[in-house]
Order: structure tokens, then sequence, then C-alpha cells
């Protein structure tokens, strides 16, 4: 039974700007999302959706903040080894490649769930964990080949599902745990060197829609009624909110149905259109906020696998709000790539809420902490 003391204490070491951000965030998502289905009369359920989903994962925050993360360190055997299980049973059974191009989807009914985002959250467990076990003697051959492999079959799996853009989400949780770990400039510059060197021979193992996605990158125009068609209504929405914005389910582009998936990928562009550069400048300021939080409570952990996790949460939002923001704005290539906490999708808030917990419990056991007392 836990008691009033207890439960003050835990209430006393979370860390409530981050609480409070990833609130704000999600809020704003919320009336984002409603406006952006509310021109097709799906904001109602999208809202009832996005709010279950969010409840779902604030209630899994909270209780991942109550448990102690370094006690996952010994099912992290397990947790990788069900990782490659789900990704293996989504790559030969999953669904959403006619919607878009990539199987990583499981639909039960109505409900769809994409396992490869709470795998990133396993991710971040588990090659935490090896990193740690390993961290004395890290730039051994041996210890960069077992840390690669690790990443390197997670990945694949993903890669196998044509999602390159969560693919890549690993890669950066991967390149940024390994950095802040030590590991020798002289791996970075190698890898670099095989990264430049393979270039071509990538190109020739993309599919047709991922070699169209980056030619449509460098030149949108070359099919503007096609695959340029996202980014240019994105980047007319965004600049037609100009300072203060047209107004709350005001704007045209969104509205009218002119930006597709406004409500996923380009939901920037909905905000952008709505509340212009205050609104957009708003949000990037508080996902900014988010990572940079992470970062803070992985430099106060009290050991090195707190601060991996952090970090590779960080890298994870990180990597998220760069890529989503410059494909909306046409900076980047578009991979489908959600906004945390304020694209729709389940499997995309719980999994940020999830991080959350995974961060909070970190922070809240920056000293040694006994709930119990």
């Amino acid at each position: 039974m836990i008691n009033k003391r207890a439960l003050k204490n835990y209430f006393q070491k979370l860390d409530y700007i981050l609480l409070l951000t990833v609130f704000f965030l999600a809020v704003i998502g919320m009336v984002a999302i409603f406006s952006a289905g509310y021109s097709q009369d799906a904001g109602t359920r999208q809202m009832i959706v996005q709010t279950v989903a969010a409840l779902m994962g604030i209630g899994l925050m909270f209780f991942l903040t109550w448990i102690d993360y370094e006690s996952y360190s010994e099912f992290a055997k397990y947790i990788y080894i069900g990782s490659i299980i789900i990704l293996l049973f989504v790559l030969f059974f999953g669904m959403g490649k006619e919607e878009t191009g990539a199987n990583s989807w499981i639909r039960i009914g109505s409900v769809g769930i994409q396992p490869s985002e709470l795998v990133k959250i396993a991710f971040a467990i588990t090659f935490s964990t090896h990193v740690t076990k390993v961290k004395e003697n890290i730039n051994s051959v041996r210890n960069i080949l077992a840390l690669f492999a690790h990443f390197a079959i997670l990945f694949a799996l993903v890669i196998l599902q044509n999602d390159t853009g969560t693919a890549l989400v690993f890669l950066v949780m991967f390149l940024m745990i390994l950095f802040v770990a030590g590991v020798s400039y002289k791996y970075f510059l190698a890898a670099i060197g095989v990264g430049a060197a393979s270039l071509p021979l990538l190109w020739f193992l993309l599919s047709d829609y991922q070699k169209n996605r980056i030619l449509v990158f460098l030149n949108p125009e070359i099919d503007p009624a096609g695959a340029g068609f996202q980014v240019i209504q994105s980047k007319i929405a965004i600049g037609s909110g100009q300072v203060f914005g047209r107004g709350y389910m005001q704007g045209p582009q969104n509205q009218l149905s002119m930006l597709p998936e406004k409500d996923t990928d380009f939901i920037y562009g909905v905000i952008g259109e709505e509340f212009g550069f205050i609104g957009t400048i708003l949000v990037l300021a508080l996902l900014l906020v988010l990572i940079c939080r992470c970062i803070y409570v992985a430099r106060h952990a009290k050991n090195d696998m707190g601060t991996y996790i952090c970090i590779g949460i960080a890298a994870m939002y990180l990597f998220h709000t760069f890529e989503n923001i410059c494909m909306c704005i046409g900076l980047m290539p578009v991979t489908g790539i959600p906004l945390p906490f304020l694209s729709y999708g389940g499997s995309s808030i719980l999994t940020n809420f999830i991080a959350i917990g995974l961060v909070q419990s970190v922070w809240s056991r920056r000293r040694v902490i006994n709930f119990g007392d």
C-alpha cells in the first residue's frame, strides 16, 4: 500500500518544467488536430482517439516514473528479443503499404498500432544497458562491432518495412548515445567514409517512391500535382499565415483540404496557417525546451545508464522535430515522421509519453531516493 509520505515524495521529485512542456504541446496538438479534421467531419473522432491515447500515455508516464529505470537492465535481453519478434511479425503480416508505402502497421479492427514507435523506447533501454556494460572498454573493435550489431538488426528490420523515416530515428539515437559514451572519433570518421562511398549503391537500392521523394525534395516543381504537392501546399499554408495567422479553423489550405496529411505529417502547416509565425515559433520553442530538458536530465543522471537513456530520447525528439518541420518548409525530403505530441496518432503520442516517463524516472533518482520511506 502506497502511503501519503511516499506519494508526496514522488510528486516532489517530478520535473515540472518537462511535465508542463509536454502537456502544453499535447493540448496544442489536440487543438490543431480538431481543426485539421473538422473540414472532413473527422475532428471529433480524431480528438477522441488522441485524447484516449494521451490519457493512456499519461497514466503510463506516471507509472514508469515510479519504477526505477535501472531495473530494466535485468530484462534488457528479453526486451530486445521481443522487439525483434514484433518487428518480424510486422514485416510479414503488417499493413499500410497502400496508404503510406510502408508495411509498418498492425490493425485490429479499426485500431491501428505502429510497433516500431514503441521499439524506439525499447532500443533506448536495451542499447543504453549494452553501452553501460562495455563502457570501460567501449573502443575495442569487438565491442564496437557488438554495439553496431545491436543497432543494425533493428535498423534493418525497419528498413525492410520500407519505413526509412523511422529507421533514421534509430540511426540518430545510435550515433548520439555512442558520441556521449566517448566512442573514438576514428570510428565516426570511418563510418562517414563508408557512408559516403556507399551512396551510389544505396541509390540503386532505394524503391521508386523513395527516389521520387528525394528528387521532388530537390525540385518540388518537377511533380507539382503529385509527389511535390504536399510540400508546395505546406509552404503556401505556412507562408499565408504571416505573423498572426488566419485564425482558428479559418485557414483555406486546411479547411478546403488542399493540404494532404494535415493532421499527421503536416500538422505544422496547419499551425502555421491558422496561428502564423507566432504560433510556429511558440511550438518550436516548446519542442526545444523539451529536447534541452532531456539533455539537462541526462547531465544530472546518477549513472551512465540514466544518461544514455535520456540522450537516446533527446535524440529521438530532436530528429522528429528537425525532420518534420524541415520537410514542412521544403528543407528536407518527406519521410512521414510525426511531430512529437502534436501530430495525430495513438502510437506516436503513447510512445512520447512513455519516453517522458523514463526521463522522469532518471530525474527522480538523480540522487538515491526510496519512495517507500
